[in-house]
């Protein structure tokens, strides 16, 4: 017997700024998102607005709307595609009166779900903390005062208080243990200081651990589901004659929280202490070039934008396209340009190496080994010229990852 899914619908605010092609991939992929903690998305609802409602996010009519469908539809959820303040959802769960999620609380809590290591789940439960501090009065507005009168306080504002204690401390202790463990992996990477470093980077579920999985002829876990992989792995690879550290990262994500970003801070700087970034693009997304741009200004806030980089599309043999009639004279979309016409375009309008393989199918893959080995060989010529010598006499058996 099917076990049976929580249902919920998803609910987001169309700026001026976001087009209705970018509105239906955001509800996608926030669909998506539920999808990993094994919800289900019934319905999608969405609303024009000049800005956000700073009260209840979306119009009081919208929310009437919603309130009425999941009345008649006994749906247990209702999921808002941006970070709602703590009193949005106290104003919208007044109305609707229902469970509510926002989409910072999904990554957080896929985040929890995917967490292996000890380091990742520490981090996943400052991230969350520091995201409860602020909303406790929400949490407690059963405990509401009870009793009138000047300095007279009811149960519910004393437990958020001895919460808030709680809570700062549990954070303070966590903070201490991530101290601890940074450190531990401070001297790791002095201990690796003799190789050049790469990393595997790119928006979530774009197939990095698939790629490196036959990079390094290891098993790092890979799904077709949102931040498959959590924790950092790193595996010695060896291309013809030349060693190397190849670490796969976690996927970064439109709206990352920025309490995430906090705490996997030691994460990151994996990627911050890389020679070199493989960026891997799904070429098969309908929305690769926003991917791009993204995970482009994720690296920028955490200083790594200008290391050399390769850029990989993917999947490939994912990608369709539609051949446009030759009486057809609209301008040509994104989905009209074959995989040829997307080679030349962006490796002519790229200013670093670009290659277009698919790890699953192995297509390629030569390629962009030979396209890493070159530039590997160029970063580590510059970076250990006193170990150049080393790789003339190395023969070209297989190092044990």
């Amino acid at each position: 017997m099917t076990e049976q899914r929580d249902r919920c619908v998803l609910v987001a605010v169309q700026t001026p700024y976001v087009s209705d092609e970018n509105l239906k991939e955001y509800l996608d992929e926030l669909a998506f998102l539920v999808e990993t903690l094994d919800a289900q998305a019934i319905a999608k609802f969405s609303q024009r607005l000049p800005i956000v409602d700073s009260r209840t996010y979306i119009g009081s009519g919208k929310l009437e709307e919603i309130k009425t469908y999941i009345t008649e539809n006994e749906i247990e959820w209702v999921v808002f595609d941006d970070e709602l303040s703590p009193s949005q959802l106290r104003n919208i769960e007044k109305i609707l009166s229902c469970n509510i999620l926002d989409r910072t609380q999904v990554i957080l809590n896929i985040f929890a779900k995917r967490a292996r290591t000890s380091h990742s789940k520490i981090q996943v439960a400052l991230a969350e903390y520091k995201y409860m501090l602020p909303r406790l009065t929400r949490m407690w507005t059963h405990l509401d005062r009870q009793k009138g009168g000047l300095n007279m306080r009811g149960p519910g504002e004393t437990q958020i208080e001895t919460d808030r204690r709680i809570l700062l401390s549990k954070i303070s202790l966590l903070k201490e243990k991530l101290i601890k463990l940074d450190k531990q992996k401070t001297l790791q990477r002095k201990n690796r200081e003799d190789m050049v470093r790469v990393s595997l980077v790119g928006y979530t579920n774009v197939g990095k651990s698939t790629l490196m999985n036959l990079l390094s002829k290891s098993e790092v876990f890979a799904e077709n589901k949102l931040f498959a992989t959590l924790d950092t792995t790193i595996r010695k690879v060896v291309i013809e004659n030349l060693p190397f550290l190849l670490t796969d990262t976690v996927g970064f994500i439109r709206k990352l929280p920025q309490t995430l970003m906090e705490s996997f801070k030691s994460t990151l700087d994996e990627v911050t202490q890389s020679d070199l970034l493989v960026h891997v693009v799904d070429i098969s997304h309908p929305d690769f070039e926003n991917q791009i741009d993204i995970v482009n200004n994720t690296l920028r806030e955490i200083g790594a934008v200008d290391k050399p980089t390769i850029l990989v599309f993917n999947k490939i043999d994912n990608y369709t396209y539609i051949k446009k009639d030759e009486d057809d004279l609209t301008p040509k979309e994104k989905i009209n340009f074959s995989i040829e016409e997307l080679k030349q375009t962006w490796m002519a309008r790229n200013d670093c190496p670009t290659v277009f393989i698919s790890a699953t199918n192995k297509e390629n893959v030569e390629e962009l080994k030979n396209l890493m080995y070159e530039n590997i060989k160029t970063i580590h010529a510059k970076i250990y010229p006193y170990n150049n010598f080393l790789y003339e006499i190395y023969d070209n058996e297989t190092i044990e990852n």
